[in-house]
C-alpha cells in the first residue's frame, strides 16, 4: 500500500511533517483518483476558520505536501486529486476485501484508529465511523468462520487458539460493545459448542436486559436463534448429505428468498430450477437448501453420472425401500442435473411425491420435468456477475487490481454465466487482465482445473452436454437462429428459418433459447457455439428486415409513429446485422435514415452510411441514387440532384446533416428553396416538414423573427397527421422563438405542452421527446425565478437522463442544474455540477452547448479562460441566438462601455430590441446607469454594427 490511513498516516515510505499536511493527505485519500474541489478542501481543512486568502493557503499547503511526497498529488482546474489507484489506499482496499467476503485479509490491513491524523476534523467523522463499523463487521465474519471450522490449534487470524481463545476474544468484544448483538450471539454459540450452555444462557439474559433498559427493544433474530440453540438438548448430527461450501456464495438473494418461500409453504412440493448449463443451478439449489429448516434432513442426489435415477436415490438414502424409509417424515431431496435422464427423473419424482406426503423435491435441470404440481424457477445469468468475478480474481491472484470497467466487460462478454466467470477468473493466475480481455472471443476454450467434472472443464463441454441431447431438426434450427442479433419475433424466425414450431418450443424448454414477451433470444455463448456459415439464411434475414424497415417508414409519419418506433428499437441489432450482410445495403439504409434522425442518432447514422459507401463505391447502382446521395451528404459530400429534388424525410433534413460544414447563407438559401418547392405539396406531412425545416433555419441562421411564420403552420400540420415527433419539434423551436422575443409566459406554455402529450404513453424518447422538454422547462422556470419548480423539474430530468445512460444528456442536465444553483446563490455547488458536466462531455457535442457550459463556468470561477474558449467555439458557429447568448455572458465580465457594445451585438443577432433573461436585463440597467442614456445608446449602436463581434470580444479579454 502506498497510502495508509487505517492508523497513523503512511505515505509511500515518506515521513510527513505538519498536522495540516497530514490531514490533507487523509482528505485526498478518502477519494483516491478523484478530484476534490478547492472549495471542499478549504472547508474541510480549515473548518469554521478559513485563512485570509484561502486559495493561496491551500496552494501553499499542497506545495508542502508535494515536497515531502513528490508525484502523489495532481492538480485539476477544479481542485486536486491523490493520483493513485484506489487499491493502493489501504482504506479502499479494506472496504473492497470486506465486501468481497475476505474479512481476514481486510483485518490484516488495520493498524489502529482509522483517519487518526484527521481526528477532530468534521470531514473525517463519518468515514472513520463507517470504517470502524466495517471493521466490526469483518471481525464478526472472521470469528463466524472460525467457529464454523473450529480450528483447534492454529487460528487464521494471528495464530489465535480456536478453542478457549475464541471465547476470551468474544468476551472482550462484548465488554467493549455491550449492545452489539452479533458479538453476543457469537459468544453464545462458542460457549454452547464447548458445553457451557449455562453461561450462554446468562449472556442472553444479560443482553436482553441491557437492550430493554438502554434501547427499549427485544433481542433480534440472530440472538433469539442463539438462545434457542442454547436451550435445545444436545442432538445427533443433522440428517442429510449436503456438502460444505468450498467458496463463498455471491448474489441471488432474491432467488434464494423465492425458493425458501416456495419450499417452506404448504402447496408447492416440487420446484425445478431451469436454465442453461453453467448458470449456477446447482449452487443456487444447495444454497437454498442450506437455509431451510428441514427437520428430517436434506439429501443431495447427483445425477450427472448416474445411469438410473431410482438407483441413485436408493444409494444416497442407503435403502432399497425408499418409500418405507421416508414415510412419516418431511425431508427435502435435491435431484441435481436431471436433463439427460429427464423422463426417469420425472417418473421417480412423481412416484415419491405421491407416496410420501411430507416430501419436497428441489430439482435442477436444463428442461422441466413436466409433471403435475411442478413449479419452475428460471435461473438467469448472475446479476452480481462483476462481484463474483472480482471475488474469484482476488482468490486466484491476491493483490491483483481489476478495474470495475474490466470486470463489467468480462462479465458482459461471458453473458453473466457463473461457470464462465469462474473459468475466466482462474486464468488470471497466469495472465494480466488485458490479455484475458483479448481472449474473450475464444471463451468456449476456457478450461477449468483438473478436478472439475468433465462436463464443466470448458464452456464447450457445458454446451456439448445440451447439444448431444438435441434432435437433428433442433440442431438445424438452433444454428439458424444464430443469424439473428438481439433476438427475434416468432414471425421473423418462421419466415427466415422455417422449421417446426415444436422444435422452437423444445429449444426453449431445454434452456438453449429463451422467450421474453414476444421475442426469442439466446445467450452469446450459445450463439457462438452454434454459429455456422449460412449465406442463404443471412440473405433471407436481410430481406425480412429490409421489408420490415420499408413497411415502417411511411407509418413513422402518422399516428402509429410511436408503436413502429418501438418495434424498430426492438429490432435495432437485427437491422444493423442485416445492413452489414445485405446484398442490397442501399435499399435497407434508406428507410432507416428517418428513425435515426428522430432518435437523434446522427453519429451512428453517419458511421453506417460511410460503411455502406465503402461497400458499394462512388457510383450509385440504378434505382439507388437517393440513398447513395444521402450517404454522401452524411460523409461530408455535396448534395446530389437526387437529394435536392427529393421530398423524402431524410432529404428534407439533409441541411441538418451537413449544416455545420456549410456557410450560414448557403444553409438559409437551401432551406428557403425547400419551403418554396414543397409549400404546395399534396402530402400534408411533407408540407409540414418543409415548414419546420425553414423555421429552424431561419431561427438559427437567418431572420429570427420570421421563424414563427413557418413553425406555427408546421405545428398545425403535424397535429393533423398525428406525428408526435413533429409536434414536439415545432413546440420546442416555438418556445425558443418566444423566449428570444422576451415572451416568457408563451415560452413556458409551449414548453409545458409536450408534457401533456408525454402523459399518453408510449412516449417518444428522442431529442424532441419529454427529456428535452423537462430540461427546457426547468431552465425557463429558473430564469423566471421559480426556483422551487425548476429544481423539481430538473430532478425529474436527471432521473430520466440516468435511465437513458447517455453521457451527453446527463451533461446537459448537470449544466441546467448548475445554472439553477448559481441563480440561487450556491456558487460552489454550481462549480461542482459544471465540473461533472465537463467530465461527461467528450468534446464532440454541439459547439453551442460546449460554449454555454464555458459561459456558466465563468460565472462561478476564474472567468478569463472559459470565456475565451466559449468565444472561440462561436467564431465558426452560424447559430445567431447561441452567439448572442455567449456575447451576453461575456459582457457580464466587462466594464460598462465594452459590455454595452457586446449587448448591442447580441441584440442585432437576436433580431429583437431587448433580452428576456433577467441577468441580461440587469446588466443592461447597470450599463445605462454608468454611461448615461446617450453614451449607452451610442455603444449599443456601435456594437450592433460589429462585423465579427466574437473576435472583438476576444480582443477585449486580452
Amino acid at each position: 500500500m502506498r497510502i495508509g490511513v487505517l492508523g497513523p498516516l503512511q505515505v509511500a515510505g515518506a515521513e510527513i511533517g505538519g498536522a495540516r499536511v497530514r490531514a490533507l493527505f487523509v482528505r485526498l485519500a478518502l477519494d483516491p483518483g478523484r478530484v476534490v474541489t478547492a472549495d471542499r478542501l478549504i472547508d474541510d481543512l480549515w473548518p469554521g476558520e478559513p485563512p485570509a486568502h484561502p486559495a493561496a493557503a491551500l496552494q501553499s499547503l499542497v506545495s508542502r505536501a508535494r515536497r515531502q511526497a513528490p508525484g502523489l498529488i495532481s492538480s485539476h482546474p477544479a481542485g486536486y486529486l491523490l493520483d493513485v489507484p484506489p487499491g493502493e489506499v489501504d482504506a479502499s482496499a479494506f472496504e473492497h476485501l470486506v465486501r468481497a467476503g475476505d474479512p481476514r485479509g481486510a483485518l490484516a490491513l488495520w493498524r489502529g484508529p482509522a483517519l487518526a491524523d484527521a481526528a477532530g476534523l468534521a470531514f473525517a467523522a463519518a468515514p472513520a465511523a463507517r470504517l470502524e463499523e466495517l471493521r466490526l463487521t469483518a471481525l464478526a465474519a472472521a470469528i463466524t468462520a472460525d467457529l464454523t471450522t473450529e480450528s483447534a490449534s492454529e487460528g487464521s487470524r494471528g495464530g489465535r487458539d480456536g478453542g478457549p481463545g475464541v471465547v476470551a476474544e468474544l468476551e472482550e468484544l462484548v465488554a467493549a460493545h455491550p449492545l452489539r448483538e452479533p458479538f453476543h450471539a457469537l459468544l453464545m454459540r462458542a460457549l454452547v459448542a464447548r458445553g457451557r450452555r449455562g453461561e450462554a444462557l446468562e449472556v442472553f439474559a444479560r443482553i436482553r436486559a441491557d437492550l430493554a433498559d438502554e434501547l427499549g427493544v427485544d433481542p433480534g433474530p440472530e440472538l433469539r436463534a442463539a438462545h434457542m440453540a442454547a436451550l435445545r438438548d444436545p442432538a445427533p448430527a443433522p440428517r442429510g448429505n449436503l456438502p460444505a461450501r468450498l467458496t463463498g456464495f455471491v448474489g441471488r438473494a432474491g432467488d434464494v428468498a423465492r425458493l425458501h418461500a416456495l419450499l417452506g409453504g404448504r402447496d408447492e412440493r416440487l420446484v425445478t430450477l431451469v436454465g442453461p448449463g453453467g448458470v449456477g443451478k446447482t449452487r443456487l439449489a444447495l444454497e437454498a437448501a442450506r437455509g431451510l429448516d428441514v427437520p428430517d434432513g436434506v439429501w443431495l442426489v447427483e445425477l450427472a453420472s448416474a445411469t438410473g435415477v431410482r438407483a441413485a436415490v436408493e444409494s444416497v438414502l442407503r435403502t432399497t425401500d425408499v418409500v418405507r424409509a421416508l414415510r412419516g417424515t418431511s425431508p427435502l431431496i435435491v435431484l441435481d442435473n436431471c436433463e439427460h435422464v429427464v423422463e426417469e427423473a420425472a417418473t421417480v419424482a412423481r412416484w415419491l411425491l405421491s407416496e410420501v406426503a411430507g416430501l419436497r423435491v428441489l430439482a435442477t435441470s436444463r428442461e422441466p420435468l413436466d409433471i403435475p404440481g411442478e413449479v419452475l424457477h428460471p435461473v438467469p445469468p448472475l446479476p452480481e456477475a462483476a462481484e463474483l468475478f472480482l471475488a474469484r480474481a482476488a482468490a486466484a491472484r491476491p493483490g491483483l487490481e481489476v478495474s470495475a470497467a474490466d470486470a463489467e466487460r468480462v462479465c458482459r462478454e461471458l453473458d453473466g454465466i457463473p461457470l464462465a466467470i469462474e473459468l475466466a477468473a482462474a486464468r488470471l493466475r497466469t495472465m494480466p487482465v488485458s490479455v484475458l480481455v483479448r481472449q474473450l472471443g475464444d471463451r468456449l476454450a476456457f478450461r477449468g482445473g483438473g478436478t472439475s467434472e468433465p462436463r464443466h472443464r470448458t464452456l464447450r463441454d457445458v454446451i456439448d452436454w445440451s447439444w448431444n441431447l438435441l434432435s437433428a431438426p433442433e440442431r438445424e434450427l438452433l444454428r439458424g437462429l444464430t443469424v439473428f442479433s438481439g433476438g427475434a419475433t416468432y414471425e421473423a424466425v418462421a419466415e427466415v428459418c422455417g422449421g417446426d414450431p415444436d422444435d422452437l418450443a423444445s429449444l426453449v424448454d431445454k434452456s438453449l433459447v429463451s422467450v421474453s414477451g414476444e421475442r426469442y433470444s439466446m445467450l452469446a455463448t450459445i450463439r457462438q457455439y452454434a454459429a455456422a456459415d449460412l449465406p442463404a439464411l443471412r440473405q433471407a434475414h436481410a430481406r425480412y428486415y429490409t421489408r420490415l424497415a420499408e413497411t415502417a417508414d411511411p407509418l413513422l409519419r402518422t399516428g402509429e409513429q410511436l408503436a413502429w418506433l418501438e418495434a424498430l428499437d426492438a429490432e435495432q441489432d437485427n437491422l444493423d446485422a442485416a445492413l452489414r450482410h445485405s446484398d442490397d445495403p442501399l435499399r435497407l439504409i434508406l428507410p432507416r435514415f428517418w428513425p435515426w434522425i428522430m432518435r437523434g442518432r446522427r453519429r451512428e447514422m453517419s458511421e453506417r452510411a460511410a460503411a455502406v459507401l465503402r461497400r458499394v463505391g462512388d457510383v450509385p447502382p440504378p434505382g439507388r441514387e437517393l440513398a447513395h446521395g444521402l450517404c454522401r451528404v452524411l460523409t461530408g459530400g455535396e448534395p446530389t440532384p437526387a437529394v435536392l429534388d427529393s421530398d423524402h424525410p431524410a432529404a428534407l433534413n439533409f441541411w441538418a446533416m451537413s449544416g455545420a460544414q456549410r456557410p450560414p447563407a448557403d444553409v438559409v438559401e437551401l432551406a428557403e428553396d425547400v419551403v418554396e418547392r414543397l409549400r404546395d405539396s399534396p402530402d400534408l406531412w411533407t408540407r409540414s416538414a418543409a415548414l419546420l425545416v425553414g423555421g429552424i433555419v431561419r431561427f438559427e441562421y437567418g431572420t429570427v423573427a420570421g421563424a414563427r411564420d413557418l413553425l406555427g403552420p408546421a405545428l398545425d400540420g403535424f397535429r393533423r397527421t398525428g406525428d408526435r415527433w413533429g409536434q414536439w419539434a415545432c413546440l420546442y423551436w416555438l418556445s425558443l422563438v418566444a423566449e428570444n422575443r422576451g415572451d416568457f409566459a408563451a415560452a413556458l406554455a409551449l414548453a409545458e405542452e409536450p408534457g401533456r402529450l408525454a402523459a399518453e404513453p408510449p412516449w417518444l424518447d428522442a431529442p424532441f421527446g419529454p427529456m428535452t422538454f423537462l430540461l427546457r422547462l426547468g431552465q425557463l422556470k429558473a430564469r423566471a425565478g421559480d426556483h422551487e419548480g425548476a429544481a423539481a423539474t430538473l430532478a425529474e430530468a436527471w432521473r430520466s437522463a440516468l435511465r437513458a445512460e447517455d453521457a451527453a444528456t446527463q451533461a446537459r442536465v448537470l449544466h441546467a442544474r448548475a445554472e439553477l444553483a448559481r441563480r440561487t446563490g450556491d456558487r460552489s455547488a454550481a462549480a461542482r455540477l459544471l465540473d461533472r458536466a465537463l467530465t461527461l462531455d467528450d468534446g464532440d457535442g454541439p459547439a453551442q452547448f460546449r460554449a454555454f457550459m464555458q459561459v456558466e463556468l465563468a460565472r462561478v470561477a476564474e472567468p478569463g479562460p472559459p470565456l475565451r474558449t466559449a468565444l472561440e467555439l462561436m467564431e465558426t458557429c452560424g447559430d445567431r441566438t447561441a452567439r448572442a447568448t455567449v456575447l451576453e455572458g461575456v459582457a457580464e465580465h466587462l466594464p460598462p462601455r465594452p459590455a454595452a457594445e457586446l449587448l448591442g451585438a447580441a441584440r442585432a443577432l437576436r433580431g429583437v430590441a431587448d433580452s428576456a433573461d433577467p441577468a441580461v436585463v440587469a446588466l443592461d440597467g447597470r450599463c445605462r446607469s454608468a454611461l448615461g442614456p446617450d453614451a449607452f445608446h451610442e455603444a449599443l449602436t456601435s456594437g450592433s454594427a460589429l462585423p465579427d463581434p466574437e473576435r472583438h470580444a476576444l480582443s477585449l479579454l486580452g
